[in-house]
């Protein structure tokens, strides 16, 4: 196989990971914390996934981490894996699993904004600042009062406040001094997103909250669908493709996700969305399209 050919499989691969088995993680998500709270096992979650990443680079002689990386791993584990992570959890508690897909879709559009703020950041185009003032709309239609199917406002802005953080995480990340070894990165970034997120489940009295009579096969298997699918194959399929294509790109899945999650939410979660949420979804997804498939403006002039 040619190495252009290669390349192109390994995205395609990567595309699927983050469109298809992250899709998947909201519904797993509200499983899982029907039975055990939201930090803990998200903690747990990714402190086994970032354990095996590592066990696995080291028995196949990759980059080891070091010093220096320890500080970048903590940096981007909190902002990824403990706030916004930890929040989509802790959400999820209180709002279906495809309401957390939907507003999560507004990644992109923080992140056009981020992108655009930080220092020598790159002006986004004219479809790019639509579709975020498009996407801010829908999300504001989404969380606007409704006595008829009230959403819990709460759950709402944990959301939002995950969207912003896994944004600037992720640009954060771009540009830290992690491993080039792919494997070894993101195991690194699991093992310290998730130890963190452990920290403040055992801070916030989850321990106490923990009653092993009431997890069952289901929770179990959600659990495990979350470490293998949605932390080693989706997260590390993420990282690989922010190094490695546009953030454009690299956030695509955030159009597909809301889909996957609102078929299984519906389908398998027996979770009924009122006309309003379909409506709210159209514009956000709709909205999520146009920033991505904006054209990637320069530099901002005289930065």
């Amino acid at each position: 196989m040619s190495p252009a050919r290669e390349g192109r499989g390994r995205l395609l691969l990567a595309l699927c990971a983050v469109w298809i088995l992250w899709g998947s993680t909201y519904f797993a998500i509200r499983v899982a914390v029907e039975a055990l709270p939201p930090f803990l096992m998200a903690g747990t979650r990714f402190v086994l996934a970032g354990a095996l990443l590592l066990t696995y680079a080291l028995a196949t002689g990759a980059e080891r981490p070091r010093r220096e990386h320890l500080l970048p791993a903590c940096v981007s584990g909190a902002l990824l894996m403990l706030c916004s992570n930890g929040l989509v959890c802790w959400a999820e508690t209180r709002v279906d699993s495809s309401v957390a897909a939907l507003v999560v879709a507004g990644v992109p559009l923080w992140m056009l904004l981020f992108d655009w703020l930080r220092p020598r950041g790159a002006r986004p185009a004219a479809r790019g600042l639509a579709g975020v003032v498009v996407g801010m709309a829908g999300v504001a239609l989404l969380a606007a009062p409704d006595p008829a199917h009230p959403l819990d406002p709460l759950g709402i802005a944990a959301l939002v406040a995950a969207t912003i953080s896994w944004s600037i995480g992720s640009l954060y990340s771009r540009g830290a001094h992690l491993p080039r070894a792919q494997v070894t990165a993101s195991g690194l970034q699991m093992l310290a997103g998730g130890i963190l997120q452990c920290v403040a489940g055992v801070a916030l009295g989850e321990v106490s909250r923990v009653d092993l009579e009431l997890v069952g096969a289901r929770h179990v298997a959600s659990w495990a669908w979350l470490v293998l699918a949605g932390s080693i194959a989706g997260f590390s399929a993420y990282l690989w493709l922010l190094k490695h294509t546009t953030p454009a790109l690299a956030t695509s899945y955030a159009f597909v996700n809301p889909l996957v999650a609102l078929v299984l939410g519906v389908v398998w979660g027996g979770e009924v969305l009122a006309p309003r949420t379909w409506i709210a979804a159209a514009i956000i997804v709709g909205a999520v399209v146009l920033v991505v498939t904006a054209r990637r403006p320069s530099a901002r002039a005289g930065s």
